[in-house]
């Protein structure tokens, strides 16, 4: 090899593969080592001292596209040779299967299914390119004439490598980036300031929220930080109504008091939304257990380090002493507990309702899914009682509304079926909490769906709603509908409240910012995951569950938006079980990138607004739907002002939508009984219409399951013909339980009539009918 091409092929190699390579001529595998050795980075072990090993299955390849020709011409061609693909392709598989590539492969963080696709990609890129860089084309042409290794191909692998994978050539420089191991330096200005931390803790009912308002109250300036829209709306009316001007501010809605419209000195705020640099005497932040939620709880742990305030009062369960009191160790500040005991007494009774006929004024039945409060309300209407409903998913509006009419004492509904979402937020006068199942699906960390019993914290958060001391029943009480519940339900409430080990985080739009100018072709879903998954933690942390975000993110992916207003899209609040509000999220994103405003009128149109009221169910699932998109209309309206113009417009169109939904829900019975009818001639006239087009199931079908498809169509044939079921179902006379214990009895009845024996086919009864008038 001549000095030059020698020169040449140094000076184009990255310099910390130049170790890898040997003199020509000298194939000695056992050297490979010591240059393993010399050229292993010193990443390899991780960063902060043996942290866990990056999990390579988030990594997503980018295609690296094999070279055409050359404006310049095949260079390396015309200072050696065309190369002879099928010597090249030898050279590579050789390349692939030595060992010793393959550990140093590991070493630079390519585990064997990286390695395996790098390969595939790199053999696809030298035996498809027309022309290749000169330095790679010498190489390959050195080791098909036995002038260098095959182990020389390395640094040029290792090149192509990185290209497809570019989180390998800066891992130190992310693992930095996603290093969430001090979390109170993030805060600077509440750094600079002494603060005083006062804890009060107590169960539901006792009072602690209530002494933390009244010095909140007092202070020259403060802010209370609460978990829902309703905790917010009430303190601010409060406040107003004490002569304190305070503001209200939640990622929907700004109301400012001033009728100049400067900024009162007190703030009521949904968590997510407080300020971390407005200075204020006190701060109030409610409900400081939920510092623990797999997927909120980086807005409570936000709220306690990094709030500006002389005086910061938490409200919450005492099971969250220990962590607060570690977190404030690490910022050198104390933290004052104040206990409080429960103001009114409850007690577990020892037997269950076991039916609604034993409901009296004043019980709340908790159930823990939709169809459980329909089904239940529908039976209570049954017996002649009126009931409110509560459930996660109405408008604020419509749950006031519902409350409103519950602790009327001159309004007959006196029975409340509801989810835990009468938890927080709600005051309601109830003497009796039953809860009518005990198992909740919830999400863990993981994002996994579990179906498990509710905890001891949830069980005495909802149970405390009974016998409130602002109520007019003085002790509460708490059961469940069946016997065989109540047994755990004791359990439950007499285990103690495990205490909180960790507080959330959630990295910030700055953090993601840098991590994509590394990795700038990777989709917002997959740096979250890698980012995720390079992150660094203390033990009192834990980062928060982040698959919404990445629901939304891979949701508007292919629309053009830049980093930053991707982000701001995918954290907008969503309910992702709602096709509709999907689509508007993608909608909205689409008129953005098009720079086309979202006005009152295109939003109009795209609700088909007017409404009408809804006449079942599935109309007033859909009302509610619509009434989330608004939400997420003005949620964006206060990031971005220009597109979203006519928030105020849209907030009264909101209200008016509130108002439609209030009538519904007031009359939700009467929905049921219209879903249940459309459903009851549904299956009038579906038995018959599909009896005869699955022949082949007949055969693999039980000659008893033949039979009672068979009556069971008859009996729908019979009713349809008379239109009985309808008008009953209608009339709120008839129910789908009703309904199957009619077939139960009319089938009894028509075998003892006809004699049929037990082992008879429907078949064999057709086949003497023909023969036999009488027989049926």
């Amino acid at each position: 090899m001549s000095l030059p091409r020698c020169a040449l092929r140094w000076a184009r190699l990255p310099a910390r593969a130049l170790p890898a390579l040997r003199p020509a001529r000298e194939p000695r595998p056992w050297r490979l080592g010591r240059a393993a050795a010399c050229a292993r980075p010193s990443s390899s072990s991780s960063s902060s001292g043996g942290s866990r090993a990056p999990n390579t299955s988030l990594y997503v390849p980018l295609p690296v596209k094999p070279l055409g020709p050359s404006a310049a011409g095949d260079v390396g061609a015309e200072l050696t040779r065309p190369l002879n693909k099928v010597e090249v392709r030898k050279v590579l598989d050789k390349f692939y299967k030595r060992k010793e590539i393959q550990k140093l492969g590991t070493d630079y963080g390519l585990d064997a299914r990286l390695f395996h696709q790098a390969f595939i990609s790199f053999r696809n890129y030298i035996l498809q390119s027309q022309s290749l860089d000169v330095d790679t084309h010498i190489t390959l042409n050195d080791i098909c004439c036995n002038a260098a290794h095959v182990d020389d191909l390395f640094p040029f692998f290792m090149r192509h490598a990185k290209q497809m994978f570019p989180m390998l050539a800066c891992k130190d420089d992310l693992r930095k980036i996603s290093d969430l191991r001090l979390p109170p330096n993030w805060y600077p200005e509440a750094r600079s300031i002494r603060r005083k931390i006062v804890f009060h803790a107590g169960p539901t009912n006792s009072g602690k929220t209530y002494h933390a308002i009244q010095r909140y109250l007092t202070a020259k300036s403060g802010v209370y930080c609460g978990p829902l829209k309703l905790l917010a709306h009430e303190i601010f009316e409060k406040s107003n109504d004490a002569g304190v001007l305070c503001d209200l501010v939640t990622g929907e809605e700004r109301v400012m008091k001033d009728p100049d419209g400067r900024p009162a000195a007190h703030v009521a705020c949904t968590v997510e939304m407080c300020s971390v640099t407005s200075p204020y005497e006190v701060a109030v932040i409610d409900e400081i257990q939920m510092i623990k939620d797999p997927a909120r709880g980086w807005a409570w742990t936000r709220a306690l380090l990094g709030l500006c305030a002389e005086e910061i009062h938490l409200c919450g369960e005492a099971a969250a002493i220990d962590i607060v009191t570690e977190l404030m160790y690490t910022t050198g500040e104390e933290v004052e507990v104040r206990n409080y005991n429960r103001l009114t007494p409850i007690t577990v009774l020892n037997h269950a309702l076991e039916s609604l006929d034993n409901l009296r004024p004043g019980d709340c039945i908790v159930c823990f899914n939709k169809n459980d409060i329909y089904s239940v309300s529908r039976q209570i209407e049954i017996r002649g009682l009126e009931s409110a409903v509560i459930y996660g998913s109405l408008p604020p509006g419509t749950k006031l509304a519902q409350a409103k009419k519950f602790n009327d004492p001159d309004d007959p509904c006196k029975i409340l079926v509801a989810t835990d979402a009468i938890g927080m937020g709600l005051n309601l006068s109830i003497k009796r909490i039953i809860f009518n199942s005990l198992i909740k699906p919830s999400i863990n960390e993981k994002g996994e769906k579990e179906m498990e019993p509710i905890s001891t914290s949830q069980a005495l958060q909802i149970s405390g709603r009974a016998g409130r001391f602002s109520s007019k029943f003085k002790e509460g009480e708490v059961t469940t509908m069946y016997p065989e519940d109540l047994k755990l339900l004791k359990e439950i409430l007499n285990k103690p409240v495990e205490p909180i080990e960790a507080a959330g985080l959630h990295p910030t739009a700055d953090q993601i910012e840098m991590f994509a100018y590394h990795l700038p072709d990777t989709t917002l879903a997959n740096l979250i995951d890698i980012f995720v998954d390079f992150s660094q933690v203390d033990g009192q942390y834990f980062v928060c569950n982040m698959d919404d975000f990445k629901f939304s993110a891979d949701l508007i992916q292919h629309i053009p938006l830049s980093l930053r207003v991707r982000y701001v899209f995918c954290t907008a609040p969503i309910n992702k079980k709602q096709p509709f509000v999907c689509s508007s999220l993608l909608q909205f994103a689409r008129q953005y990138s098009r720079n086309e405003p979202l006005t009152f009128a295109w939003l109009r149109r795209y609700a088909r607004w007017p409404l009408q009221p809804p006449k079942n169910i599935k109309d007033l699932v859909e009302l509610e739907a619509i009434h989330d998109v608004l939400d997420l209309y003005l949620w964006l309206s206060y990031r971005f002002v220009d597109m979203f113009p006519d928030a105020s417009l849209v907030r009264d169109l909101q209200k008016e939508l509130d108002g439609i939904i209030q009538k519904g829900v007031h009359n939700i019975t009467r929905l049921i009984r219209m879903s249940e009818s459309q459903r009851m001639l549904n299956l009038d006239s579906s038995p018959t219409g599909k009896q005869g087009q699955l022949p082949g199931a007949a055969k693999s079908t039980s000659r008893e399951e033949i039979r009672g498809k068979a009556v069971e169509a008859a009996m729908a044939e019979s009713l349809a013909s008379k239109s009985l079921a309808s008008r009953l179902v209608r009339q709120g006379r008839l129910t789908p339980l009703m309904l199957k214990q009619l077939r139960k009895e009319w089938l009894k009845q028509q075998a003892e009539e006809r004699g049929w024996p037990e082992n008879d086919s429907f078949s064999g009864r057709m086949r003497r009918k023909k023969t036999d008038p009488d027989a049926n």
